[in-house]
């Protein structure tokens, strides 16, 4: 399974260096990139002007329709704003929700991600 994900400070980008999976990721100058496989999108916790190319990337040819799922990384801090672009994807786009993790993750947020990923693998096969 691919996953598709955007980082803005690092943090998501280092959390996806961590789990050693097939990865892409959304290029703010460039979002409109199609991607042909199922994946699932780790997006960071930002107002929709900074994450709208996440949007546009989704929005792009068929790319929602190989979404399988979303996860949001973000700041516990926030309180109900936790996660708060990942449940937006998840509720506009259709797909569960399936994990979140605070800054860049810790270890075992990675081990519990990658088994989330195997699960949803497992599924579509």
């Amino acid at each position: 399974m691919k996953i598709v994900y955007f980082s803005v400070t690092g943090q998501t980008r280092r959390f996806i260096k961590k789990l050693d999976l097939p990865a892409y990721e959304i290029e703010p100058a460039n979002p409109f990139f199609e991607i042909n496989e199922p994946f699932i999108l780790v997006v960071p916790t930002y107002d929709i002007e900074i994450t709208e190319v996440v949007n546009d990337f989704l929005d792009h040819k068929s790319n929602k329709d190989y979404l399988q799922a979303v996860a949001g990384g973000g700041n516990r801090n926030f309180a109900e704003l936790f996660v708060y672009t990942a449940k937006d994807i998840a509720r506009d786009y259709h797909v569960p929700l399936v994990f979140s993790f605070e800054f860049s993750g810790t270890t075992e947020d990675v081990e519990s991600f990658k088994k989330v990923v195997s699960e949803i693998e497992s599924k579509r096969n």
